[in-house]
């Protein structure tokens, strides 16, 4: 019980897992993580021990040895550029798309593509910066849309559910993204980053509405 009570409230400050997180927990499903950098595959497994882990990546982005010992199948693709036809369509129980879209030019061609790849009944979660983040100060670690030079586009979230709506799939939840633990943790968070010398600006996205997600899901 334990054990489970803290993977719960771990989950519930990964806002990308924590819609699936009483779902899938203790089951086997088939997750595609569309930009798999930074650990995700080894997080992905604490959180789902029984997840199949499908990852897409334009290369190897602070992944280890064991990263692609939890990937099922690791597809190195520049979205802008290569096909997503070798990966399976109506295959898919959870699609996460996070922070991606906003390097992309073609990001809602891509959404189109993705919402194909879910089975019936799959779900998709994407998120991205806001409108709002364009106000936003500027700070270390992306607080403001244009700290991060690799960003291309932004995206609205009217815009990108429409392709969705438009791919079979209905919207089970939409808006800013406002993590309450996220908001209750940032004062603790932003000591942490400021002691070891991180970027702090992740710790006030809650606070601050610096992004949007969009929950789908395919219905036929």
């Amino acid at each position: 019980m334990m054990q489970f009570m803290i993977k719960a409230v771990k989950a519930n400050l990964s806002p990308k897992y924590r819609l699936f997180f009483r779902r899938f927990k203790d089951k086997k499903f088939a997750l595609l993580d569309v930009g798999c950098g930074n650990h995700s595959p080894a997080r992905a497994k604490y959180f789902f021990p029984f997840v199949e882990y499908y990852g897409i990546d334009k290369d190897v982005y602070n992944n280890d040895e064991q990263d692609f010992k939890d990937m099922k199948i690791f597809y190195k693709k520049d979205l802008e550029k290569d096909s997503l036809e070798d990966i399976p369509d109506d295959f898919f129980d959870v699609i996460i798309f996070c922070h991606v879209i906003e390097h992309l030019e073609n990001g809602l061609s891509v959404v189109e593509q993705l919402s194909k790849k879910m089975k019936k009944g799959g779900n998709i979660y994407i998120e991205f910066p806001s409108v709002k983040s364009l106000s936003l100060p500027s700070m270390n670690g992306t607080l403001n849309f244009c700290d991060d030079a690799t960003h291309k586009k932004l995206y609205d979230l009217k815009e990108v559910a429409n392709v969705l709506l438009k791919n079979n799939c209905k919207i089970i939840r939409a808006g800013a993204r406002r993590n309450l633990w996220g908001i209750v943790l940032a004062p603790i968070t932003l000591l942490n980053a400021w002691v070891r010398g991180l970027a702090p600006a992740g710790a006030l996205w809650d606070v601050f509405g610096f992004a949007e997600y969009i929950h789908g899901q395919r219905v036929q």
